[in-house]
């Protein structure tokens, strides 16, 4: 059996499903699981930016340590967030049955390079590192030269935080003026937000401007919409003009 979020990016619900495992979507709080395998969590989270507290956190490896189950947590988007933390972090050096998955494609801007990177227990990582071995997931060797220099620097990682953080208040009042409410969002690169209608409809609105957004059921909300902070400065500042106007 494998969880994940009920509110969620498909790719856990599609990697239990290409492994033909048993799945479930469950909330955010560890103390209402059933018992499982795999548990999958995404702090901060795309679509809708939530940041899960130490106290969720420690529910979590809590919840694990009673089934005896692996926690994989997905922290891509960890360095674009001040107050989250990695599970790590909250484990206090225990990390059996722990992954922490890590990603440069948002990190760095470095989708294209499929780099990425999983810390954790150390006997859960040489069973990854034997099943490497033999289905060809080596990294090649001049994009791990590329992830040792940006995860060597902080500097761009901190301006594209400021970055995204300005292009989230544009939107935030364009979207709150339109009648928009907007949930969590705090960490990221998305807007997690809703008028109360059916997501499509949204999605149609938007639509009426020349602006794209996601809705919500692709990640398992009917009502929400996420909407990306990865265009450029100008377009981002044109569909709150839009917007607005």
């Amino acid at each position: 059996m494998v969880l994940y979020p009920e509110v969620a990016y498909p790719t856990y619900l599609v990697g239990s499903k290409i492994s033909k495992s048993k799945s479930q979507a469950v909330a955010i709080d560890a103390t209402t699981w059933p018992a499982a395998d795999l548990a999958w969590i995404n702090s901060p989270s795309n679509p809708t930016g939530q940041v899960q507290s130490v106290g969720q956190l420690q529910a979590v490896i809590n919840w694990g340590r009673r089934h005896n189950a692996v926690v994989a947590s997905d922290e891509c988007y960890l360095s674009f967030a001040k107050d989250a933390q990695s599970i790590l972090s909250v484990a206090n050096g225990d990390n059996t049955n722990l992954l922490a998955v890590h990603s440069l494609s948002k990190r760095s801007n470095l989708a294209g390079y499929r780099a990425a990177f999983i810390v954790g227990d150390p006997l859960l990582i040489a069973k990854i590192r034997q099943i490497r071995k033999h289905a060809g997931m080596m990294v090649p060797l001049p994009v791990q030269k590329a992830m040792l220099i940006a995860l060597s620097d902080e500097a761009h990682v901190q301006e594209q935080a400021g970055r995204y953080q300005n292009r989230r208040e544009i939107l935030r009042k364009a979207l709150e003026n339109s009648g928009f409410t907007i949930e969590h969002s705090e960490a990221g690169l998305y807007i997690w937000c809703t008028r109360n209608e059916d997501c499509w409809q949204s999605v149609d609105w938007f639509a009426q401007f020349g602006v794209l957004v996601t809705p919500g059921i692709f990640y398992g909300s009917e009502k929400y919409i996420r909407i990306a902070l990865t265009a450029s400065d100008e377009n981002i500042k044109a569909v709150a003009q839009r917007m607005s106007a």
